[in-house]
């Protein structure tokens, strides 16, 4: 994990091993100001002598100097290198996540993803930079202080040792029990961000159930749980400061008691004692950020546990490694003894949860309207999941202008078989920008004609803009209706050789549904449609019809003949166009 963590780090290589050589060089010039901050005491101040008070002055000044001019550059270079990392990071999980198959998204809540690209990478944008300047710091600082502390006097530098345990083990004690929470806070954060998500996403639902208060509990019993969280640790943490600080003025009476002995004796000059203040500080303190460091780095560490999950994560579907098919030859599609599960394998090859459906077995020739019609859960839309390969079929064949699908390239096969998802998706932007998601390149002209087909050309005409009127996100500004017309015409862009409907036209008005049926039988006698509704009416005047209950199929057959034949088709005709009551009811 680390070793691919680092290689994140990218064309920012270079700034981040310049930022420990500047840091290094500025520890140095601070380690040595005290020593000669002794000499301007020893040999000016106390012999009398103001030129070497001018002259060791001068010399702690360049020292000064220096010092400044290496911490600027150690600022600037871990800027540039922590910022580029936790840039090279986002990029990495997103463009990995844009190869995700359905079966990947699954695995991930929104909320958690958005935690990972954003508090996660953060935390680790914090860290590497941190590893950069305060983690060479502070362990050259100690070591550089105690060789200091060890040259003027050994004797003394015994009062160190003596800190250096008492501290060290009553930080260990404190970090062991923070380090376990601090591996809590971030599954929290997900529970948050969630919660926010959803909320805003669905937020006229919650106006139109009057549900805000409800809502405002749910947010804050979880903000209160990442609190309670937070303060815990906090709390267990703020422990670091009043210990150092204890054992800091207890190092300071000791060195005042021994430290006058020894001057009185002549082992110590005031200068050198006044030098080893600086360093029993400088020592102390360097210890404290060592522990936060590891601290710091604990977190980190569950944070880049998660990042790389997300990097790491390998598409489930992919092209094919070689001699990928890069043409379909036309619209007609094949089951094969299809049998397919939302849930992974076991070792036997078999769906460790139940089949969404099951032993499909069935041909469509190119350029039929099939309809496909069943209660809700019946397998509907993943029946028509499997063709544009969004998903895997879990056993069987599924195959497109007689080809297996897991033959074709996935852009190839895509381009060919166009599909309007149930849950229909606009994207800010004008309404011309979200038809050119079907084909970039549309004219105009394209445009208006696939909106004409879908019917969407007399709303459009309406606005005050055309078709340069401007979507909100997600199309709030559009009815519902709206918006299935407007993904069928991104879908028509493309021109394909078979067109999904996963039940897109369930917000329009019978009136409207039927014109669309009707201009897709004139006007695309050669794409195989494919249609996946819930009433009757929409698939009626389909060549066939595909009945389905419980994830197999119970009728594929004609309207008229399944209406003589199949029972559960009849129960829908009945119910839809005498009892004039909903199918699922």
């Amino acid at each position: 994990m680390i070793k691919k963590l680092i290689q994140q780090v990218g064309r920012f290589r270079t700034a981040a091993i310049l930022t420990p050589i500047f840091t290094a060089l500025e520890v140095v010039m601070g380690v040595l100001i005290p020593y000669v901050t002794s000499w301007i005491i020893d040999r000016g101040i106390m012999a009398g002598d103001l030129s070497k008070v001018t002259l060791y002055g001068g010399l702690m000044l360049v020292m000064a100097f220096f010092s400044m001019l290496f911490g600027i550059m150690s600022g600037r270079f871990s800027a540039y290198a922590s910022s580029g990392f936790a840039s090279n990071l986002r990029n990495a999980m997103f463009q990995n996540i844009q190869t995700f198959s359905f079966s990947n998204i699954d695995k991930y809540s929104s909320g958690g993803l958005i935690t990972r690209m954003t508090t996660d990478v953060q935390s680790l944008q914090q860290a590497f930079q941190m590893l950069m300047r305060i983690s060479v710091r502070a362990p050259l600082n100690l070591v550089f202080s105690v060789f200091m502390c060890i040259f003027i006097n050994l004797r003394m530098s015994l009062i160190f040792v003596i800190a250096l345990v008492i501290l060290g083990t009553a930080l260990y004690l404190i970090i062991s029990r923070t380090v376990k929470l601090f591996a809590q806070v971030f599954l929290r954060y997900d529970d948050l961000n969630s919660s926010v998500q959803e909320n805003i996403a669905a937020i006229r639902v919650v106006k139109a159930f009057v549900r805000e208060d409800y809502e405002n509990k749910k947010f804050s019993k979880a903000a209160e749980a990442l609190y309670k969280l937070f303060v815990k640790t906090e709390s267990l943490q703020a422990l670091n400061h009043p210990i150092m600080m204890l054992v800091v003025y207890g190092c300071i009476i000791a060195l005042s008691w021994f430290g006058a002995q020894f001057i009185v004796i002549g082992d110590l000059t005031t200068g050198q004692l006044t030098s080893l203040f600086t360093y029993v500080m400088t020592i102390l303190s360097s210890l404290m950020m060592l522990t936060m460091i590891f601290v710091n780095l604990t977190m980190s560490a569950a944070s880049a546990k998660r990042v790389m999950e997300v990097i790491n994560e390998k598409a489930d579907i992919t092209n094919p490694e070689k001699d990928a098919v890069m043409e379909v030859k036309d619209g007609s599609i094949d089951f094969e003894n299809v049998s397919f599960s939302y849930g992974v394998k076991n070792a036997n090859g078999n769906a460790e949860t139940p089949y969404a459906i099951r032993d499909i077995n069935l041909h469509i020739n190119s350029g039929e309207t099939i309809g496909v019609i069943g209660g809700t859960g019946c397998g509907k839309s993943s029946l028509a999941t499997l063709v544009s390969r969004l998903y895997d079929a879990t056993k069987g064949t599924v195959k497109v202008g007689g080809i297996d699908v897991r033959q074709y390239d996935l852009t190839t096969l895509r381009d060919e078989v166009s599909m309007v998802l149930q849950n229909n998706v606009l994207f800010s932007g004008t309404v011309l920008d979200n038809l050119r998601w079907g084909k970039e390149d549309a004219t105009q002209e394209e445009c208006e004609t696939a909106c004409r087909l879908a019917c969407a050309d007399e709303f459009i005409e309406q606005m005050a803009d055309g078709y340069n009127t401007y979507l909100e996100q997600n199309g709030s500004n559009v009815s519902g209706g709206q918006k299935q017309r407007l993904c069928i015409a991104r879908a028509l862009l493309k021109k394909p050789k078979i067109l999904i409907l996963d039940d897109s036209t369930s917000a329009c008005d019978t009136a409207t549904d039927a014109k669309i049926q009707k201009a897709f039988r004139e006007e695309l006698p050669d794409v195989t449609k494919l249609i996946i509704a819930q009433r009757i009416q929409s698939v009626q005047y389909a060549d066939r019809i595909i009945v389905m209950e419980s994830g197999i199929i119970t009728g594929f057959d004609t309207h008229e003949n399944l209406l003589k034949n199949n029972t559960i088709y009849q129960e829908i005709y009945h119910i839809q166009t005498k009892d004039k009551g909903d199918f699922d009811s």
